[in-house]
């Protein structure tokens, strides 16, 4: 599978306790894992759907760390990306380090301070599987200001934006350069946090994957000692709630329409 410059091609989840984060999400999406890459890798582990890679889990290297789900933005360079990231007002926390054969990664933050991933390929591609129960969906970015975040995003990689406003509040789709803008090519989405967000809540990216049945989902999510951040609702795109696992880190579901 090929990933055009910005499009979401990985997700993974920085735990305290991977192994508890496979109990959890093993259970939660169906997911088997890998043994785990050694010490030289950060001890990684891919988490598998149908054989497929679908995210990963990994460990904290240091508790002041966010225990968070992070999205990696497809790019053919990084280092060249993370130039035109530095010249747009971000930073690179991590700046492209190449990962044996596997590929390129970074870590950035927009002008906000929110957080996302680059991959430059190598052997691994990025999902295997997606847009299917078990797998990721969609990225929303969560800003305090769409004029300081849109023309970040929208410089660095070409993204073509369409406004939305039958979601009730400021919400901007985005799509690949080239692509025209709008529901049918998005990859991902902008929405500005409103007073109904806590004041100390930072920018940030919410991951979303498929699941067959919402409610069903947030009741197992309970059970394995997670939390709702937001209960299941209805949207014109499905049924979907805000979870957080059982050790801190947010996602989000999606149930499609023609399965609610």
């Amino acid at each position: 599978m090929e990933f055009a410059e910005g499009v979401p091609c990985w997700v993974d989840a920085m735990l305290p306790d991977v192994e508890g984060g496979k109990r959890f999400y093993g259970e939660l999406f169906g997911w088997t894992f890998d043994d785990g890459a050694g010490a030289e890798y950060g001890h990684y582990v891919q988490a598998n759907l149908g054989g497929e890679p679908v995210a990963a889990l990994a460990p904290k290297r240091d508790g002041r760390m966010p225990t968070a789900w992070t999205v990696y933005l497809a790019t053919p360079d990084a280092a060249a990306l993370a130039g035109r990231i530095r010249g747009a007002g971000g930073q690179m926390i991590t700046g492209p380090t190449q990962v044996g054969p596997f590929g390129t990664m970074g870590l950035a933050a927009d002008p906000e301070g929110a957080v996302f991933g680059l991959w430059q390929a190598g052997t691994h591609r990025g999902f295997g599987r997606q847009r299917e129960p078990g797998s990721f969906c969609w990225t929303e970015l969560y800003a305090r200001s769409k004029d300081a975040v849109d023309p970040f995003y929208e410089g660095v990689f070409g993204y073509g934006g369409h406004d939305l406003g039958d979601l009730g509040q400021e919400f901007r789709t985005w799509s690949p350069a080239g692509a025209k803008p709008g529901p049918e090519t998005a990859i991902g989405g902008r929405a500005v946090m409103g007073g109904d967000f806590p004041a100390e809540m930072p920018p940030h990216f919410l991951n979303y994957f498929v699941v067959p049945d919402c409610d069903a989902t947030v009741a197992t999510a309970r059970r394995l000692g997670g939390r709702v951040r937001d209960e299941p609702e209805n949207t014109p795109y499905g049924r979907i709630s805000v979870l957080v696992d059982n050790q801190g880190a947010a996602f989000a579901i999606l149930q499609e329409p023609d399965q609610a």
